[in-house]
C-alpha cells in the first residue's frame, strides 16, 4: 500500500522560512547536493513515527505543503489517478539519483506528488 513519505515546502524566502522552522520545532535543513536549489528537512528522530522533508523556493502558483507518496510505478499510477477523476499536472520526470516523479492532483484539486524511487535515475 503506498505511504506519504515526504513533503515538500514552497518559500518565496528559505532563508526565512527556514529560520522560522527552526525556531519553533527545532527542524535540521541540510542543502541538497543535487540539481536544483533544494534543502532536506529533518523533523526528528527516525525511530519515532514521522515523515521528513524537503524546501525550494516558490514555483509560480504553488500554494501550499505537497505530500508526496511513493509508488512502484509512476506509469500505473497516473493510470489509475486519470480513470478515477484525477488529473496529472507536472508528467513524470527524473530526479537524478532519486526516482521519478509526478504532480498530480485529486478529485477535490488537492495536489500531491507521486514518486518511484530509482537510485539510476537520469
Amino acid at each position: 500500500m503506498p505511504r506519504i513519505v515526504h513533503f515538500d515546502i514552497p518559500s518565496d524566502n528559505p532563508e526565512r522560512a527556514q529560520k522560522f522552522y527552526q525556531q519553533v520545532f527545532e527542524w535540521k535543513f541540510t542543502k541538497w547536493d543535487g540539481p536544483m536549489e533544494y534543502w532536506m528537512i529533518k523533523t526528528g528522530d527516525d525511530s519515532k513515527p514521522g515523515i521528513n522533508g524537503g524546501m525550494a523556493k516558490r514555483m509560480p502558483g504553488q500554494m501550499g505543503m505537497t505530500n508526496t507518496i511513493e509508488v512502484p510505478s509512476i506509469d500505473e499510477y497516473t493510470s489509475k489517478i486519470i480513470s478515477n477523476g484525477g488529473q496529472v499536472h507536472t508528467p513524470k520526470f527524473p530526479i537524478p539519483g532519486v526516482g521519478h516523479f509526478a504532480m498530480c492532483s485529486d478529485t477535490d484539486g488537492n495536489i500531491f506528488g507521486i514518486i518511484q524511487m530509482d537510485s539510476s535515475a537520469k
